[in-house]
């Protein structure tokens, strides 16, 4: 009798066991679903932060070329079209969304040390009040914010994957520029902006479509 009693206790015990396991796996199902939803929001929610400033960025970028050729005099349409060597690719590279992504980030931090270059250049040649260099230093600071937030939209999709430093090493600027030279130069580097702005709008919008779709790292 004893050892039945013995028996049916330890079943009773098995079987709360059995169900205590499984209530902890449910658990631990639940608060990975959780986990995971609420990394996919902030992702989402970063994703549209990181949009609303392309978008404006986009935009100004094209203000901005429009109000360089209009204070540069006559010849301004031609500037534009001379070749110059040195200035970042407008393409967006990479073959998957983390390199996609980083090549954006690095673009961005080329392109900055042209827009210094550019705004020196154009304070020497503009009146202080010019609307160019205020133009020319909002798009510079918009640029700044953009990259932060790429990298941070970065971070949150692949925290494991730091963002490749580019392949070129440094930023390398053109030696000392005449007059003329500058002009041009200031009009290649703006109107390369403005299409890899454009490049950007459209990647980022492929992208909310994945993340919309489930997509998520090394996807």
């Amino acid at each position: 009798m004893n050892g039945h009693v013995k028996n049916m206790h330890f079943q009773q015990f098995m079987e709360t066991a059995a169900t205590l396991l499984s209530l902890l796996l449910l658990m631990t199902v639940d608060s990975t679903k959780t986990v995971a939803a609420s990394t996919n929001q902030q992702c989402g929610n970063l994703l549209q932060q990181t949009l609303k400033i392309t978008r404006i960025v986009h935009k100004e970028s094209g203000d901005l070329i429009k109000t360089y050729k209009a204070a540069q005099g006559e010849m301004s349409e031609l500037f534009c079209k001379v070749s110059v060597n040195d200035i970042p690719d407008p393409n967006i590279s990479g073959l998957d969304p983390p390199a996609r992504i980083a090549s954006i980030y690095t673009h961005l931090q080329a392109f900055l040390p042209h827009f210094k270059r550019v705004y020196k250049q154009q304070t020497d040649l503009q009146s202080p009040g010019s609307p160019l260099l205020k133009e020319l230093t909002r798009v510079w600071d918009r640029t700044e914010s953009l990259a932060s937030f790429i990298n941070t939209f970065y971070q949150s999709l692949f925290p494991n994957l730091p963002i490749p430093e580019p392949a070129g090493g440094p930023t390398t600027l053109p030696p000392a520029q005449n007059v003329f030279q500058q002009k041009v130069y200031g009009c290649v580097v703006l109107k390369t902006y403005k299409d890899f702005m454009s490049n950007v709008s459209k990647e980022l919008r492929n992208i909310k479509s994945k993340v919309r779709r489930g997509i998520h790292s090394g996807s």
